[in-house]
């Protein structure tokens, strides 16, 4: 009986010296909640972070000894230990260091707050206690609401960002002892809030619009095509003929995101450190990486396993500018990507799953000085050196592009004339429409766009009548297409078929899509000499084609 009474005041007093606090860390954009416990004894004095700390919270003793010092309380001779928790996964960052400082603060009991364990605290200690912002905020106050933790205390830069998650207090503050004065109740500090209604009715003016590039009205319906259905496309033609110019353009025809789209969005700008001023992205995203990017730099990767470029642009644009430019290696890892539209990134000791739903916009020349099959100018090139050129574009990646169009010179007729261009709101207005069918037609499977269709749901939504069956075999053939190749040539058509506003697809809708498959077959085909083509209309063996309104004979 001695023993046991003995026992229970050690265990009584052991009680009081443990502290947990609750933080959070992230695995590409999924948070996990991290338990930071704290033991505070009468022994020698030491520091000792456990529990699988990486390089940067080791450190954290320094920095929060230090902030806690300067911020003026006296640490004591203690011996201190922080145990992280679960112990199996890497820690990484320095967003634990609020949480430690306030769990040792407690323990000396600084602190006198009996609710402490509903909060969560996230920040980067400098030494003279100021509460620095850090990243990946939104993603981290996503998790905590789903785990059921609504009051957060953060730096006060973060707390516009956090604010976007609904239902759950933001308490934004500057320094380690603004922090425990809040906690003691001896200041106020008002919880952040954000109008989302005011923010996503936010107008957004352009500062580019289609209606300032004369003519193309061939590579204009292709992107149009490509913006409603979300295909990939692939412009090819000579320098000077707009491939750029068209391509930035297409942000501005694409319609607008919705809330759950936005979150996605910010989510991953988010954890790269990249929101604008810590508000919800409402623009698409428009990614231009110059051709020497590696591939960690397009995939992600790292030693902390960041979003990569593909990443970044998800729900919006990577744009490729001169294609073939670019690694061979750092293209042939886009494949995946582009197919499954997210991202592995595997380390030893964790791994991330980033998404990577993206639209690949790509310009290319047809040869190194530009202008092969140019009827303009000769090209200077030999076959040998178009051939290298063409041949750094392998057939899977060709492959996974739904669109090929090719932009002619605009002739100085067209230049000067002065006639008033389609403006990319009138082309955004029937996009939109376009893609409201879509929303509505795959509203079940949590999808967004024809180009998301699986095989399952293209024999489902891609149905085609025995005329149109016909030509698809006649182009399977002529054209020598693979079943991915087919497969896109549907999810095409249906995106023609939604933006004429027709419930089936016809066989103008399948004719045309066949031939925005057809120019890999001019440009890659093996070549025996530099002058070689191949009749496009010929090979697709099209009857009548209606683009424009306007019937085209082949």
């Amino acid at each position: 009986m001695y023993f046991y009474a003995i026992d229970k005041k050690r265990q009584e007093r052991r009680n009081k010296i443990l502290t947990i606090i609750n933080s959070i860390s992230l695995i590409g954009i999924n948070g996990y909640k991290v338990e930071v416990q704290v033991d505070v004894s009468n022994s020698m004095p030491t520091w000792e972070i456990v529990g699988l700390p990486g390089t940067s919270v080791r450190e954290a003793k320094e920095r929060v000894k230090t902030a806690i010092k300067n911020s003026g309380y006296d640490l004591r001779s203690k011996r201190i230990l922080i145990n992280l928790a679960p112990a199996e996964i890497k820690k990484e960052g320095s967003a634990f260091d609020l949480a430690i400082a306030i769990g040792i603060l407690n323990n000396l009991e600084y602190i006198q707050n009996r609710e402490i364990e509903k909060y969560a605290f996230i920040g980067e200690l400098s030494l003279d206690g100021k509460i620095n912002s850090i990243s990946g905020i939104l993603p981290m106050c996503i998790e905590l609401k789903k785990i059921g933790i609504t009051k957060v205390i953060l730096p006060k830069e973060c707390a516009l960002e956090a604010s976007i998650v609904k239902n759950i207090d933001i308490y934004g503050i500057n320094t380690l002892k603004e922090a425990v004065e809040f906690l003691n109740e001896t200041i106020k500090i008002q919880k952040t809030e954000t109008n989302l209604e005011k923010i996503l009715k936010k107008n957004k003016s352009n500062n580019i619009d289609y209606s300032e590039v004369k003519g193309q009205r061939e590579a204009k319906r292709a992107l149009e095509i490509s913006a409603a259905g979300g295909h990939n496309c692939l412009l090819i033609g000579s320098p000077g003929s707009g491939k750029t110019m068209l391509a930035r353009r297409i942000t501005t025809i694409l319609p607008d995101m919705n809330f759950e789209e936005a979150l996605e969005v910010t989510k991953i700008h988010s954890i790269a450190g990249m929101t604008k001023e810590n508000k919800l992205i409402l623009e698409r995203p428009f990614r231009n990486p110059h051709h020497t990017a590696t591939k960690v730099a397009l995939i992600g990767g790292g030693k902390e396993a960041k979003p990569g470029e593909i990443s970044l642009a998800h729900r919006g644009i990577l744009f490729l500018d001169e294609l073939p430019e670019f690694n061979k290696s750092s293209l042939e890892v886009l494949r995946l990507p582009l197919e499954d539209r997210q991202v592995l990134i595997a380390r030893a000791n964790k791994n991330c799953e980033y998404p990577a739903n993206f639209m690949l916009i790509a310009s290319m020349n047809p040869c190194p000085c530009g202008y092969y099959g140019s009827s303009e100018k000769e090209c200077t090139c030999s076959s040998n050196d178009i051939n290298r050129y063409l041949h750094k574009i392998s057939g899977p990646l060709l492959d996974r592009i739904d669109i090929q169009v090719e932009v002619q010179s605009v002739d100085y007729t067209k230049m000067m004339n002065t006639g008033k261009e389609e403006s990319s709101n009138e082309i955004k207005e029937r996009v939109n429409k376009a893609r409201k069918i879509q929303e509505e037609r795959y509203k079940q499977y949590n999808i967004f766009s024809n180009a998301e269709l699986s095989p399952k749901l293209i024999e489902e939504y891609c149905k085609v009548d025995e005329d149109s069956k016909k030509l698809l075999e006649i182009a399977f053939k002529k054209l020598n297409l693979s079943s991915r190749a087919y497969n896109r040539i549907l999810k095409v058509s249906r995106t023609i078929a939604d933006l004429e506003g027709r419930e089936h697809i016809s066989k103008q809708d399948i004719a045309e899509a066949i031939q925005y498959r057809s120019l890999d077959k001019k440009y890659f085909w093996k070549r025996k000499s530099k002058n070689y083509n191949v009749n496009i209309k010929m090979h697709c063996k099209l009857i009548i084609i209606k683009v424009y309104g306007q019937p085209i004979k082949t």
